[in-house]
């Protein structure tokens, strides 16, 4: 079996744990906040997940393409450098957030303690994220798909544990929704930490050379950048839509409670499960990411070729038959798990917006392993405001049907974008027959 294939599966099977567990926390959720507590959750989440990926500066995306491309005994050298990286974006970071905090009335309305969770979780992020660049570079598939599960776990078992014996009013039970989320991370933070101690610690005596700072930094600028603001484009669009979404239903003639619940049911129940089989897109792409990139830096297009195709053909596996359960057992799904017989409806209009995002995850790690991540940002630029403006023109005329058209056209427009440029890029057709490039 290919590294490749024998890392892809190593992520698929404890992320599948893990998704299990994370549908079983989201069914928690639901039925502990109710639908309008958990339309609050699902609005704050986006700005959270905004906050982490500024702490990250997608440095596993950065550092995984460096370590794949280099010898290893360039290595150390970019870890020590990584490290001072780190703690000069998060001291900016958390001087930043805290003038944002006394300057504009972000959280406020919430539970007090969601601004500390958010200083919190800043530097835990970023030190995390040089170890995850770290494994993912070497290969070392197995810490990453521990961590992941690990995650899921924790904040499993912090819920069933609080909710269970305990009792909270609804500003609360989100703050400590989003705490056990925090307390996960730490968890995971401190085992990736010992996790990478060790594996550094048995290489010690290996040979070290060390490149100039300036190469360094061009290194993980060059990938960090683009790629970091591709994330923040990209929660900033999940951060409004939750607004833009809940406006065209109010627009439509539908009341602003109602339209809060409505957007629960979709992005609580519908999304929740629709996104079940990510996992997999999700564990091709971490792998991805340096399989590719060290197959440019050896000028090994055809093997690049052989991969899509393999990915091509495994998503499709598996993301046809999902989208045909979802609209087959769609009611019994969201009425045995949910108890929200009516968010089946919204669960079987988004099939197209599951099955091409399922695609939408692994061909972005071939532009970012081909170099093309300028590429990806504008693909996600111009779908984000199709999409957009068709959930405004027709969600405002047709209510929760016309944001549903919207969403599903972005998504085949991003879709077909990455895999245009991918086929233009090796030099292949559409149907993947032959690639020329050398």
């Amino acid at each position: 079996m290919s590294l490749f294939l024998r890392g892809t599966l190593v992520l698929v099977v404890t992320a599948f744990l893990g998704e299990c567990l994370e549908f079983i926390i989201n069914m928690i959720l639901a039925r502990e906040l109710g639908e309008a507590g958990l339309g609050t959750y699902m609005s704050i989440l986006p700005t959270v997940f905004l906050i982490v990926i500024l702490s990250s500066m997608e440095l596993p995306i950065s550092l995984s393409k460096f370590f794949a491309e280099k010898e290893e005994r360039f290595h150390r050298g970019m870890l020590h450098y990584a490290f001072r990286f780190a703690i000069i974006t998060t001291c900016i970071l958390l001087l930043i957030m805290v003038m944002v905090y006394a300057w504009t009335p972000l959280f406020q309305g919430y539970h007090s303690g969601i601004r500390w969770l958010v200083l919190i979780v800043i530097p835990i992020v970023a030190f995390t994220s040089i170890t995850r660049g770290y494994f993912m570079g070497i290969q070392k598939m197995g810490k990453i798909a521990a961590a992941n599960f690990l995650r899921k776990g924790i904040q499993l078992f912090l819920l069933v544990s609080i909710y269970q014996f305990l009792s909270f009013g609804i500003d609360t039970s989100i703050f400590i929704a989003l705490g056990t989320l925090i307390a996960s991370e730490v968890v995971v933070f401190v085992y990736l930490i010992h996790a990478y101690v060790l594996e550094i610690k048995g290489k010690r005596k290996n040979s070290h050379s060390t490149l100039s700072t300036s190469e360094m930094r061009k290194s993980v600028l060059s990938v960090s950048i683009p790629t970091t603001v591709l994330r923040i484009f990209h929660a900033l669009t999940h951060a409004i839509q939750p607004f833009l979404i809940k406006w065209a239903l109010v627009l439509s003639g539908m009341g602003a409670v109602d339209a809060n619940e409505h957007f629960g049911m979709l992005a609580g129940i519908a999304l929740t499960i629709g996104f079940f089989p990510s996992f997999i897109a999700f564990s091709m792409l971490i792998v991805l990411i340096p399989t590719v990139s060290e197959k440019v830096s050896s000028n090994d297009f055809d093997g690049i070729l052989t991969h899509l195709k393999q990915v091509m053909w495994l998503t499709l596996g598996y993301g046809v038959p999902a989208v045909i359960i979802y609209y087959t057992l769609g009611d019994y799904i969201t009425g045995r798990f949910f108890h929200s017989v009516s968010s089946a409806y919204y669960l079987k209009l988004l099939w197209p917006y599951f099955l091409f995002h399922f695609l939408v995850f692994p061909l972005q790690a071939f532009l970012i392993g081909l170099g093309l991540v300028k590429d990806a940002l504008l693909h996600t630029i111009w779908s984000s405001v199709f999409s957009f403006s068709l959930i405004y023109l027709l969600g405002s005329r047709f209510g929760m049907e016309g944001v549903i058209l919207g969403m599903n056209a972005g998504a085949v427009l991003i879709t077909m974008l990455h895999y245009v440029t991918i086929c233009r890029e090796l030099e292949t057709t559409l149907w993947l027959k032959s690639a020329i490039k050398m």
